[in-house]
């Protein structure tokens, strides 16, 4: 698969909100959401917007390939204060992904436990023993062919907030996200021809947040459409559809 287009430095981060506790920032694929663990890996978001906006720290994570909506705290208090929102589950999370393949009804809720896959990391893993309790609910949005095949767009909205969660979900159950370089091509766990071609991105973008100010605890609504269409899908279309908008 072709790498993730390259970030262009802190002006591919759209900043949506700001005030003087926190930042809600529209994250292009590619950034990590926290600090680089190599010295090869892209600098993060905290580090493209610290000149400008002083120190940084994500109140929670996006995958590296997903883009959109992503909360930083500008003070300790700010970051506790998110910190406990998030764990506490009073956040509400909204995702948009185009996946492979159309599901069978117009909605759902998705219980499968998932654990990490100690054999093949960072990847995770359905396990009903060991695994976490993991809870996703979707919508479909639109459905169309493409040249290899037909997709879906859909609205997903994690109810727990476990690692690859919406990833491994719709892989277990038959509909990759396009683009998805872990779980889209892996036979035990998805349905796949094995003939697509490589999509420049991962299909999958934080879309919807809702949670209460780190200060007074007012909600804060944000949204950011990803975009993402399927109907009349065509192949020649796919790489305008996927490509970053971070130019």
């Amino acid at each position: 698969m072709s790498p993730l287009p390259p970030a262009s430095g802190a002006a591919a981060v759209r900043v949506l909100y700001v005030d003087a506790d926190v930042l809600v920032v529209d994250k292009p694929p590619g950034v990590p959401s926290v600090p680089a663990r190599t010295p090869a890996d892209p600098p993060a978001v905290v580090a493209l917007l610290r000149e400008v906006y002083g120190p940084l720290e994500a109140a929670h994570r996006l995958d590296r390939d997903t883009s959109g909506l992503l909360v930083l705290s500008r003070s300790t208090a700010a970051r506790v204060a998110l910190g406990r929102a998030f764990e506490s589950r009073t956040v509400s999370k909204r995702y948009e992904a185009v996946v492979e393949g159309v599901p069978a009804t117009s909605s759902g809720e998705i219980h499968l436990p998932l654990a990490a896959d100690p054999d093949r990391p960072p990847r995770h893993r359905v396990d009903p023993i060991a695994g976490r309790i993991a809870v996703t609910r979707w919508r479909l949005l639109e459905h169309g062919d493409a040249a290899d095949g037909p997709r879906s767009w859909l609205e997903l909205e994690p109810l727990t907030g476990r690692s690859h969660q919406l990833r491994v979900h719709l892989a277990w159950l038959g509909m990759p996200i396009v683009g998805d370089r872990l779980y889209g091509l892996d036979d035990r766990l998805c349905v796949h021809t094995g003939a697509r071609p490589a999509a420049e991105r991962l299909a999958l973008h934080a879309a919807g947040l809702i949670f209460p100010h780190p200060a007074d605890g007012r909600p804060i609504f944000i949204e950011s459409p990803s975009g993402f269409r399927v109907n009349g899908f065509r192949a020649e279309a796919a790489a305008a559809l996927l490509r970053s908008t971070s130019a």
